[in-house]
């Protein structure tokens, strides 16, 4: 028999055991195994998934990985696809293991803040339902609206409000966790204070899916606080002018809840996309926010520094204003599209060398012929760079640029991701943030938790 006669008949005994264990929830349907292949980076996986399992409960996620692990299959956790590094691309002879239709809120307690969810609620959806109590989650990724909170825990996740309130890291009290053998941990804790034993919890935030299967989440909520939201629009001559503001801003001791960057290509683009007035040539801008109490007071005390810093400032009170300047950066991934195909990236480096890393930003467009906008998070020192393109794969010229780019970042003190994991896409450069011993510490790690390596093969540590 052949190789490939071999793996379809073993291919057929796991849709078998797969079909006698979750019936009408194995799906291999060509539409399926089609979206299965790829997330919102634009990279698909190569050749055709096993299956699609749309699982509906814990004991449908034990099910799978039993039989994965008898047989030695590979399995690709997912929730809503939206990814930006691959990470949950499922492809040849993988099974596709989706938690999008486990979205229930299952409790909310305002008394100690917290909230317990299962993997695929949307994170839009989940303020919406906790809002009645008077309660938040903070994390608020840009794909807030689409994203799942399985999927922003499983890759770390950021968003615009990181600045004061934290990223998923910070608002995670404990998971529930399916290992590849089936077996169901229950970590972390319900209190606000837990050392018991190494903090497994937290290592499996950001563990995109190599270390098991998030079931289910405990939630750290924050109190929704009565208070005015001041919103300032600052425009800077240039983007080092910019982004030495930010820093400014947080030298003086100052925390506003968002502060986002927009160099000045995303800006004119943006600008384009909404029919508004085009901004000058080379400008670059900054939308700032604060909120609770002491709102006015802090935004009056940001709009000094942002002055002194050049920048020319217009301030709001009215939370309709602040909506629709903050649109505008919210606009931005959309206004990235008319120029092309897009590879997103997120670095992330120390806030008082934004500005270095803007200019290294340029200097990677002139020495590579290339197009990089770019969006930060400027109160964290998180930036977007965007690399344009023509075409549907990424070119070499373009994985040079983007090589120079993280380089770059890991130089000035930073990192390769911020918020969207390693997935596939930065995979070749993990250990040169990391250090080979640590590298190795980490693939041991995985190896403990997965020893037939059958959970998201390929990601993070492949190489």
């Amino acid at each position: 028999m052949t190789a490939s006669g071999a793996h379809t008949d073993v291919h057929s005994e796991v849709l078998t055991a797969l079909r006698a264990a979750l019936g009408g929830r194995l799906d291999t349907s060509p539409e399926a195994l089609s979206a299965a292949r790829a997330d919102k980076s634009g990279h698909a996986a190569p050749g055709t998934p096993i299956a699609v399992v749309h699982a509906a409960s814990i004991a449908d996620v034990q099910a799978t990985l039993r039989i994965a692990t008898e047989t030695g299959t590979p399995v690709v956790p997912r929730g809503a696809g939206t990814g930006l590094a691959g990470g949950a691309n499922t492809g040849t002879g993988e099974i596709a293991l989706s938690v999008r239709a486990m979205d229930r809120l299952l409790e909310v307690r305002a008394d100690d803040l917290l909230a317990v969810v299962e993997p695929g609620i949307i994170n839009a959806d989940l303020n919406e339902a906790l809002a009645p109590h008077g309660v938040w989650w903070a994390p608020d990724p840009a794909s807030r609206a689409i994203s799942t909170v399985g999927g922003n825990i499983a890759t770390g996740a950021g968003g615009l409000l990181c600045a004061k309130y934290g990223v998923v890291r910070d608002a995670v009290l404990g998971l529930d966790v399916v290992l590849a053998d089936g077996r169901l941990l229950h970590l972390g804790h319900r209190s606000v204070k837990g050392v018991t034993g190494l903090d497994l919890t937290s290592l499996f935030i950001g563990s995109e899916g190599v270390l098991g299967v998030i079931v289910g989440a405990t939630l750290k909520l924050r109190r929704i606080v009565p208070g005015a939201v001041h919103t300032l629009a600052a425009t800077f001559p240039d983007v080092h002018a910019a982004a030495a503001a930010s820093a400014a801003v947080t030298a003086a001791g100052l925390q506003p809840s968002i502060m986002e960057l927009m160099d000045a290509t995303s800006l004119a683009a943006t600008h384009r996309l909404l029919h508004l007035p085009a901004p000058e040539p080379g400008a670059a801008h900054l939308t700032v926010q604060t909120d609770g109490p002491a709102a006015a007071d802090e935004a009056a005390a940001i709009e000094r520094v942002l002055r002194q810093a050049g920048g020319d400032v217009v301030a709001s009170g009215d939370r309709a204003e602040g909506e629709r300047l903050l649109a505008i950066r919210r606009s931005m991934h959309p206004a990235m599209e008319t120029l092309g195909t897009t590879l997103i990236e997120d670095v992330a480096v120390p806030r008082s060398r934004l500005a270095e890393m803007f200019d290294e930003v340029a200097r990677v467009e002139r020495e590579h012929a290339v197009t990089i906008p770019v969006v930060a998070h400027a109160g964290d020192g998180n930036l977007h760079p965007n690399f344009i393109f023509e075409g549907p794969d990424v070119p070499a010229q373009i994985w040079a640029a983007a090589d120079d780019l993280f380089r770059s970042a890991l130089r000035l003190g930073g990192t390769l991701t911020g918020e969207h994991g390693i997935g596939i896409l930065k995979s070749r450069w993990l250990a040169d943030e990391l250090g080979e011993d640590q590298w190795r510490l980490q693939r041991d790690v995985k190896a403990v938790f997965d020893p037939r390596g059958i959970l998201n093969p390929g990601k993070v540590f492949a190489g």
